[in-house]
């Protein structure tokens, strides 16, 4: 298989392998839909049982995106359409960022005054929303920042937030889904000053992979065709992408191997692991560094979230089986071991200085949400999103406790993936308890599982107006959505 850009030899990957979960699945008092009994032409199935994903044959090496970096401050990040050879023979209509599918890593710096001069080249309205990015509301990216057909815009900002692994993509009321699925995803890296002292795997693509997981559906003709597919209550496809490629398999030495991990899909949740059963260690949440290495045998992440990993390949040879698999064994990634062991040094003990504090545990609730329904029954706070409507305000710099609730249904409700814009926040409690050791680190996406309460303590550095939604972009689109408004 060859992957063809127009643009770019290059393409980033969309990771999401997860969305709103169903704990059950036919039509209730509220009108939702039986997804038991959904048109299985269409591939369409139960988010309790979702349609399996194939096996990765590791026939195809994975593709990297490029890396584009700031010049005299500016960066060029065009949206647009175009074919790319995702199977032999045949070409993809797709969408892209400065290429014909998926994106660049954009690459900046702490402390760095930026512009991302941004462009519109689709024959559709979109937007460009910075995910995970602090950034002033005017350049967020959300649904009122539509850019039309041939239209340009410089958004600028000062980056001022820590090492993290963050995400682009369009944000536009009623097409968010659609172009997120036809290709417009890339990477954000932000490097600061501790990131480089800490010696971790950081050589692009020798020990340091971006990984963008996302499942598709392919006609026969192998286009996408979202709306013969569409589904109310989170869109999944029986076909696995990572960083684009189809039957992925990734090179790597005897060493340890780095792995930010995207879950770019438009609703299915991800849960990671080695087929060895060995362990890995996880470095990273959404926003930055966790405090300390933590060992783990899986991790899952839902639409939205991202992590970052570290495999220790020093353990095996080359004629070792060793891959990422999901919960039910599904190779997702195979990984060839080729080159010679290598002498890499211990990552460093202390990775950050993360800590949510006794004022902030003390903090009284200040803004309760509640999460409710499914398909397109769904609400916050009772409410559907009206761009006109401003649900909360709250100040700038100020610290406040956002309590979320996951209201289940008489079927049992789903998981919402929850993701506030313009912000990281801190997970204060899960139903009452600490959060587990692997979200004690910054997060602007947390997982909220049917009749479970978080709190979060949220803190906005930019005045403007951010979205806080489900990042199961359907239900998002169907409008389980609101507006917090910062001065």
């Amino acid at each position: 298989m060859r992957l063809k850009f127009l643009a770019a030899p290059f393409l980033i990957g969309s990771i999401i392998l997860g969305g709103c979960s169903a704990s059950n699945s036919h039509k209730n008092e509220h009108g939702m839909m039986d997804h038991s009994t959904m048109n299985m032409e269409n591939d369409h199935a139960s988010h309790t049982n979702p349609i399996a994903l194939n096996n990765s044959t590791g026939q195809n090496e994975i593709a990297l995106p490029s890396i584009i970096e700031p010049q005299n401050g500016l960066v060029n990040i065009t949206a647009q359409q175009g074919e790319t050879e995702i199977f032999d023979g045949f070409q993809t209509m797709t969408y892209g960022y400065n290429g014909s599918f998926l994106g660049p890593v954009i690459k900046i710096k702490s402390g760095e005054n930026v512009t991302f001069r941004t462009k519109n080249d689709l024959l559709e309205p979109t937007t460009f929303h910075w995910h995970g990015l602090d950034i002033p509301g005017d350049g967020d990216g959300g649904p009122h920042q539509i850019l039309k057909q041939g239209q340009s815009v410089d958004v600028n900002f000062t980056v001022n937030q820590g090492a993290s692994t963050l995400w682009f993509h369009p944000h536009p009321e009623g097409a968010t889904a659609e172009q997120v699925y036809k290709g417009l995803a890339g990477l954000i890296y932000i490097e600061d000053d501790n990131s480089l002292k800490l010696n971790l795997p950081n050589d692009y693509g020798k020990n340091d992979f971006p990984l963008v997981f996302q499942d598709r559906h392919f006609t026969e003709e192998k286009q996408f065709d979202y709306n013969a597919v569409q589904n109310a209550d989170g869109t999944i496809g029986n076909t696995l992408l990572v960083n684009g490629t189809f039957n992925p398999k990734l090179t790597v030495g005897r060493e340890r191997i780095r792995l930010r991990l995207l879950n770019s899909s438009n609703a299915r949740n991800y849960t990671f692991k080695l087929n060895t059963g060995d362990a890995f260690q996880q470095i990273a949440t959404d926003g930055g560094f966790l405090n300390k290495s933590i060992e783990l045998n899986e991790i899952t992440l839902t639409p939205g979230e991202r992590a970052e990993i570290i495999i220790d390949f020093s353990k095996f040879d080359a004629e070792s089986d060793v891959a990422l698999v999901n919960e039910e064994n599904i190779r997702l990634l195979p990984f060839k071991i080729e080159h010679p062991k290598s002498s890499s040094t211990a990552i460093a003990e202390v990775l950050n200085d993360y800590v949510v504090t006794e004022e902030e545990k003390s903090l009284p609730v200040t803004k309760q949400l509640e999460l409710f329904g499914m398909g397109k029954m769904v609400t916050i706070n009772n409410q559907q999103f009206d761009m006109h409507r401003i649900d909360f305000t709250q100040k700038l710099g100020e610290t406040e406790i956002w309590e979320v609730y996951n209201k289940p249904d008489t079927m049992g409700g789903m998981i919402h993936p929850f993701h506030i814009h313009g912000t990281q926040f801190k997970v204060v409690s899960i139903d009452g308890e600490e959060p587990a050791a692997s979200l004690q680190g910054w997060k602007d996406t947390i997982s909220i599982e049917p009749n479970q309460t978080v709190k979060l303590a949220v803190k906005f550095n930019n005045k403007g107006i951010y979205m806080f939604h489900c990042h199961l972009l359907e239900h998002e689109e169907n409008g389980m959505m609101g507006q917090v408004e910062v001065n």
